[in-house]
This record gives C-alpha cells, sequence and structure tokens, in this order.
C-alpha cells in the first residue's frame, strides 16, 4: 500500500514532474516543479490558500509518483506531453484539438508543385500559414493555379517530360504542361516567384495584371476572356480584402486575448503573417475552479503551440502569463530563433489586443446563451418522455445496441445519458463471448447480464465510483417487445427491478413509438422527446458500429466462416462478396456454393454441413 507521508520524506530536490492518481489509479493532475520536495508536500500540507479545487483533488489522491528532469525546461516539455496525453481532470485542460493548414510550395524542385500541408516538414520547401480554414486554403491554391499554371501533379519532372499526355488541368487552363516541355524552367520559375509574392500578400502586381488583361481582351471583343480575367480580379480583390495590413512592420505575430466566468474560459487568436491577418480562431478551455488569467492563459500557451508545427516570432497577450521567462525559453527552443511574448499598453498592437479580448467576450457570452436554449430543450424533452411513460425523476438512461456486420462475431454497446446529454465516461464497449453467429437476442443477453452482474458486484463491494455501480432510471432497448422482454427477464433473474422502454420501428425501419408495459405508446415524431430517443439511440448504434470497426481494422474480431473447415481467406473473402449476409449463405444449397470461383464440391458441402448439421 501507497504510504503518501512516508513518500513525501523520499522527494528529491530536483527539478521534475509529478503525476497524482485518484482512487482507480487514473492521472487526475500533471504539474511541473523546480523542486520536488517542496512543491508537491505542499499539496498535503494544512493550509488556507489552497483552494477548493486543490482541497478537493488532494481528497481523492491515492498516490503521485514523479520525473526527475534535468531542467525546468525539461519539465515543462514533458508537462506538456503529458497533459495532452491523459487530460488529467484537475488540470485546466483546452477542450479543442485542431490542427491548421498551410500551403505548400516545393521550391526545392526543378518544377515545383503547390498543396495543402497539415504540417510543416524540414524539407527545403517554403510553408504559408497557418490557415484558418480549410476552405480558404483549397481555394487559394485553385486561384493560384488559374492565374499562374502551376502544376499538382506528382509526376518527376524533368526526368518524365513527355512520357504520358497532359492532364485535365492543362485543358482547362490551369496548368502550362511543364511535363509535355511547353514550359521551360526558367519561364516556370519566373511564375513560382510570382507566386511567392501573391502567398506573400504582395497583390498589386497580378491586381494590375488582371485589369490590363481585361480591359485588352474587352477592347478586342473577347468577352468571355474578359468575364473570366474580371472574375479572377474580384477573387484577387477578396482574397486581399480579408488580408489587410495590420503592421507595417510586416512582421508575424498571434494576438492572445481570453475571457471567462466560473466554469469556462474562450481564449481568442488573431494569425498576423508579413503584417498581414490571414485568419482567427477561438478555443474553449474547461476550468477547474479558481484560476487566474495569467494561470489560464499559461496553460493555453502549453497546451496550444506543443501541438502547432509554426511560431510566430512574437505572442502580444492581453496580461503576463505565468511561468513567462521559461514559456519563452521553451517557445524559442521550439522555434529555433528567439520568440517574444509582450504586453502592448499602447497603440494599434494593444487595440488589436483589446479587439481579440472582446471577441472572446462575445464567444463566450454567445456559447452560455446556446448551452442555456440547449439546455431548456433538453430538459422539456426528458420531462415529454417522463409524462408518456407516466414515471417521475428520469435522471440516468442507459441504451445498448448490437454490431455483428457480414457475418463477424458480435461486438455490443452501452450509452449513458443523464438530464437528456450523453455521459461519455460512463459509455462502456462489449465484445461478445458466449454467442455463436448473429443472434441479437442471445448477445443482448449476455449484454445486459454482464452489465448488471458487475454492477451489483461493485455496489456490494461497496465501490460507488464506477460507471456501472449507478443504474439507470431508463433502460431504452432499440427494438420492440422482443428486445424489452429479453432486458426484463435479465433483470428478473438478478432481482433488479428497472423500467424497461422499447423503440418499436415502422416498415421503413423508423421509430414509430414507445413500447412499455405491454402497450405500444404513439409518439410525435416533431417532439423533442422524440427528437431526443432518436439520438439515443443513434448514438448506440454509432458507438457499437465504431467499436466493430476498430477491431476489424485490428484483426481481432473473429467471423463465423473462420470455424468452417477448408473455408480460408479467399473462400471466405468469395462467400461474403457473393451473398449479402451470413443468412443468405446459410439458405444456399450445395449446387448454389459450387458456382464460386474458389469453391469445389467438397468445400460447398463443408459450408452446408456447417450451418445444417446432421442430427
Amino acid at each position: 500500500m501507497f504510504d503518501i507521508q512516508e513518500e513525501l520524506k523520499k522527494l528529491p530536490g530536483k527539478p521534475g514532474v509529478y503525476l497524482m492518481h485518484g482512487e482507480k489509479d487514473e492521472i487526475i493532475y500533471v504539474g511541473k516543479a523546480i523542486s520536488l520536495k517542496n512543491r508537491v508536500r505542499q499539496y498535503f500540507q494544512s493550509s488556507r490558500n489552497k483552494g477548493p479545487k486543490i482541497e478537493q483533488m488532494v481528497t481523492h489522491i491515492t498516490r503521485f509518483e514523479y520525473i526527475i528532469t534535468d531542467s525546468e525546461l525539461e519539465a515543462l516539455v514533458l508537462e506538456c506531453n503529458l497533459i495532452k496525453e491523459h487530460r488529467p481532470k484537475y488540470n485546466t485542460m483546452l477542450m479543442d484539438d485542431k490542427s491548421y493548414p498551410f500551403i505548400k510550395v516545393t521550391v526545392q524542385e526543378p518544377f515545383p508543385r503547390i498543396m495543402m500541408a497539415r504540417q510543416m516538414k524540414k524539407d527545403k520547401a517554403k510553408y504559408f500559414g497557418p490557415y484558418t480554414s480549410v476552405g480558404a486554403v483549397r481555394d487559394t491554391i485553385e486561384l493560384i493555379r488559374k492565374l499562374y499554371k502551376i502544376r499538382s501533379c506528382n509526376r518527376r519532372l524533368p526526368r518524365d517530360i513527355g512520357l504520358e499526355r497532359p492532364c485535365l488541368n492543362y485543358h482547362i487552363h490551369q496548368c502550362g504542361a511543364p511535363c509535355q516541355g511547353y514550359v521551360d524552367q526558367q519561364e516556370y520559375r519566373e511564375s513560382i516567384d510570382q507566386v511567392l509574392q501573391f502567398l506573400n500578400g504582395n497583390y498589386d502586381l497580378i491586381l494590375g495584371d488582371l485589369q490590363r488583361k481585361m480591359e485588352e481582351a474587352s477592347e478586342a471583343m473577347e468577352y468571355e476572356r474578359a468575364i473570366e480575367y474580371r472574375d479572377l480580379l474580384q477573387s484577387v480583390q477578396k482574397i486581399a480584402q480579408k488580408q489587410k495590413i495590420t503592421d507595417t512592420a510586416g512582421d508575424d505575430r498571434d494576438i492572445v486575448a481570453m475571457a471567462k466566468d466560473l466554469e469556462d474560459a474562450v481564449v481568442q487568436v488573431f494569425f498576423v503573417r508579413n503584417g498581414r491577418l490571414i485568419g482567427r480562431d477561438h478555443f474553449f478551455l474547461r476550468l477547474t475552479g479558481e484560476e487566474t488569467k495569467s494561470e489560464i492563459l499559461s496553460s493555453f500557451i502549453k497546451q496550444f503551440y506543443a501541438g502547432t508545427s509554426y511560431l510566430p516570432a512574437e505572442l502580444m497577450m492581453q496580461e503576463e502569463p505565468r511561468d513567462m521567462e521559461l514559456l519563452e525559453e521553451w517557445l524559442t527552443e521550439k522555434r529555433g530563433h528567439k520568440v517574444h511574448i509582450r504586453v502592448p499598453k499602447k497603440g494599434s498592437k494593444e487595440k488589436l489586443v483589446e479587439l481579440a479580448q472582446r471577441n472572446a467576450a462575445l464567444i463566450l457570452t454567445k456559447d452560455k446563451e446556446r448551452l442555456k436554449r440547449e439546455e431548456g430543450r433538453t430538459i422539456g424533452a426528458v420531462k415529454e418522455i417522463e409524462n408518456l411513460l407516466g414515471m417521475k425523476e428520469v435522471v440516468r438512461m442507459e441504451a445498448y445496441d448490437i454490431s455483428n456486420i457480414s457475418g463477424y462475431a458480435s461486438v455490443g454497446s452501452m450509452v449513458v445519458y443523464e438530464k437528456g446529454r450523453p455521459k461519455r465516461s460512463d459509455y462502456r464497449k462489449f465484445r461478445i463471448k458466449s454467442v455463436q453467429g448473429p443472434d441479437d437476442y442471445a448477445s443482448m443477453e449476455e449484454v445486459l447480464t454482464r452489465r448488471f452482474e458487475h454492477g451489483r458486484r461493485e455496489r456490494e463491494e461497496g465501490s460507488m465510483e464506477n460507471s456501472f455501480t449507478a443504474f439507470p432510471d431508463l433502460i431504452l432497448m432499440d427494438g420492440g417487445r422482443g428486445q424489452v422482454n429479453i432486458a426484463l427477464e435479465v433483470l428478473d433473474k438478478l432481482r433488479i427491478h428497472i423500467p424497461v422502454c422499447g423503440m418499436v420501428k415502422d416498415d421503413n425501419h423508423r421509430t414509430r413509438g414507445l413500447y412499455y408495459n405491454n402497450v405500444e405508446i404513439p409518439i410525435d415524431r416533431n417532439s423533442e422527446g422524440f427528437k431526443l430517443i432518436t439520438r439515443i439511440q443513434d448514438e448506440a448504434h454509432r458507438f457499437a458500429i465504431e467499436y466493430h470497426r476498430k477491431l476489424r481494422g485490428q484483426g481481432q474480431v473473429h467471423s463465423v466462416l473462420d470455424d468452417i473447415p477448408g473455408i480460408g481467406p479467399a473462400r471466405r473473402k468469395d462467400l461474403m462478396r457473393r451473398f449479402p449476409g451470413l443468412e443468405a449463405i446459410r439458405n444456399a444449397d450445395v449446387e448454389t456454393l459450387k458456382e464460386l470461383p474458389s469453391m469445389n464440391e467438397a468445400a460447398a458441402e463443408s459450408v452446408y454441413n456447417f450451418f445444417h448439421p446432421k442430427v
């Protein structure tokens, strides 16, 4: 058994990272320290300055571990990685896990290409971004191809010149076909130089060129060509308008500001590249209690910039983040060049930070209003279900589903909704163990038996923290009388009394009503109650299929056909390609089975006899 007081005495006075474990041995908090001995001991000393969050966390700590590092900077890097990996309950967590696209120009190649990239690599290509919209990146790349006729193929030039015909892009005027030698390397390079100027925000040259060509085409009465140039001109003007100059110095910087309430925070980031605002985005953070703005900004920097492949030279912030100098050191090491964190006090930079802060506050307010509306609808939906079934105080609902695709062994899912909202931490997956072949009733019986036997055992042992311990107020079955009766039989055997409701389907497999207490109850398809039941039903189905797909991808799901003597992978594939499902294979006679290319009479008889054993 872990003796916390004894282990505290052994802590070293060196820098490192500490991990706090909870009752289920899960990691509930990750922190860093200059001195592990001093920092970790503070959690277990009586003090009025710890705050309710820390006080609550300490009551759940069953053990701790630590990793010694050579420096505080190394501890910071390790802390970032561990927080991202484990997402501990008591750390301030960035809820969005976004990656941003770049525009990549392969200038290291004799005939460079332009493409979208998700990461910056050390491959000597030029990268522009990051951009906050994938759509904007694709539109920009398409526009550049129309303007400069840059290739997008994977042909190795000049080696492959003339080996194949030009592709469609040449015929629709989006490529100059260097693969045919129609453009020489020098002329192509001149186009690439113009592309680089365009991506750096120098639009004047191309705007003037397009204006001139449009007027010339119009004077020559080539009106279709003039319309083409006009459309291109408007597209470039639209991009130029979006990327107004915000800084005549032409630097790269991120403008970072935030707003918070008691539970959540929103951080707004403006991305400025070459002095132009190229995009903005916002991020939600889950708070745990009494974090200051300085602590929240520090947490954001560590989590957000740990996952980005590009770092600007400067971060402009509304106030100094905690550990600012250490963060600067870490970001500088990550970038390979100096990164400054600054708090502007006047001028246009301060106004940009204030604008970002106002945006963050607006987003937070709108999000709270949206959540209130959703909560109102959700509470109303639960009330409708209670009224339909004549029940009161339905807080927790559980729904189950079975997935058995293409004759593969079945899996089951359990999804949990509390107060009308999904509680994903309580979702559970089951691999069916006792049932051979696609038998939904038997599979469901096994899932429910395992779930409630496990829950009853946990209750008897006094464990109240696990998802199986909490029993639902209502069980929702994806089916009518048959599924409901299976659930009631399992509960009756275990002497557990929980209401069970089935979802009755019409001929199109859509829910038309609820089956409860041996009666089918009609339900308004436009009601919030119906919409909630549909969401729960779809979620149980999605969760089961996702698990089945994952296991199939790992090669861990067993097919019934694997058990038939003489049927290997090739014949199994043939059977699954020829027949729509296992039932069709079961109903096929020997002559039909013999028609498959991979089948001989012995193999066909083996399949038939497997499904029709002689008594």
